[in-house]
């Protein structure tokens, strides 16, 4: 096994799991330490859609409890029901948008400068969110209505744009649409298991043919990479929150993004141009 080939699978693990649930962008991320490892190819996109399901199992175990309960009271227990058909309802958005324009987005927008320039957006928005006035009407994800299901669907679908991040763009939207900063990044981590689930077996199915038993190891590496560190940023951003609000991650955001601008402008890295 090339040991070269597995340091590289750690370290997009750990790139995964610790950018998935914050809102930094985990597909801006990978798109960029991918180029930095030279690992950027048809291959290398396989390799990320296998690991997001280490961060997928990470939410999941966290969470036992809870989708235990929701699973178990399906058949007559009203919260559980309306739990999962908020779910449902959230997870449309992205699910339909994602089918009708993802190859497009795939091709004209998966490219170092509309990641950066996403970063920077999305960090200035953050900011505009926290220092606007909060009114909290929603203290737990069980409050959640169908309407408010749907508006943080809509705001997830915008995580299209590479360097949006599918989370941030939930957790903000809660912020504008009144939810506590616990509610919003909770129902982000439930609302992630539906959609990344069915994205990778999506994926998993349209690149089947790129599978092969030969990179076992590497999967292996870079699944158990995932799984840790997603589910130590998991609780490490929830405690985080109980005392602090998301601003940290605007300004590294507007930082990032402006470090990648620069260096793709100057020629410095040579980033994935579109």
């Amino acid at each position: 096994m090339d040991l070269l080939l597995l340091l590289k699978a750690l370290i997009l693990g750990v790139v995964e799991g610790v950018t998935e649930f914050l809102p930094v962008s985990s597909t801006g991320h990978l798109i960029l330490a991918g180029d930095l490892l030279d690992f950027n190819d048809e291959r290398g996109k396989l390799f990320e859609i296998v690991i997001q399901s280490g961060a997928i199992l990470a939410v999941c175990w966290e969470y036992r409890a809870k989708i235990a309960e929701v699973l178990l009271g399906l058949p007559s227990d009203r919260a559980a029901q309306r739990f999962a058909l908020n779910l449902l309802v959230a997870f449309l958005p992205l699910a339909i948008l994602g089918l009708l324009f993802g190859k497009t987005i795939k091709a004209y927008l998966f490219n170092a400068p509309v990641v950066a320039t996403a970063f920077i957006v999305g960090g200035l928005i953050i900011l505009w969110a926290e220092r606007r006035e909060h009114r909290i009407r929603i203290e737990s994800v069980d409050e959640l209505s169908l309407g408010d299901a749907l508006k943080l669907g809509c705001a997830q679908a915008l995580a299209l744009i590479p360097g949006t991040s599918r989370s941030g763009a939930t957790i903000i939207g809660g912020l504008f649409f009144g939810l506590s900063r616990r509610a919003a990044t909770e129902f982000s981590f439930f609302l992630a298991i539906p959609t990344l689930i069915c994205a990778t077996i999506y994926q998993l199915y349209k690149e089947r043919a790129l599978l092969s038993f030969d990179d076992l190891g590497m999967w292996g590496v870079g699944f158990l990479a995932a799984f840790v560190s997603a589910f130590w940023a998991v609780r490490g951003l929830l405690r985080y929150i109980s005392t602090h609000d998301f601003s940290i991650f605007a300004w590294y955001r507007i930082a990032f993004g402006i470090v990648v601008l620069a260096t793709w402008h100057y020629g410095w890295v040579s980033w994935t141009s579109g």
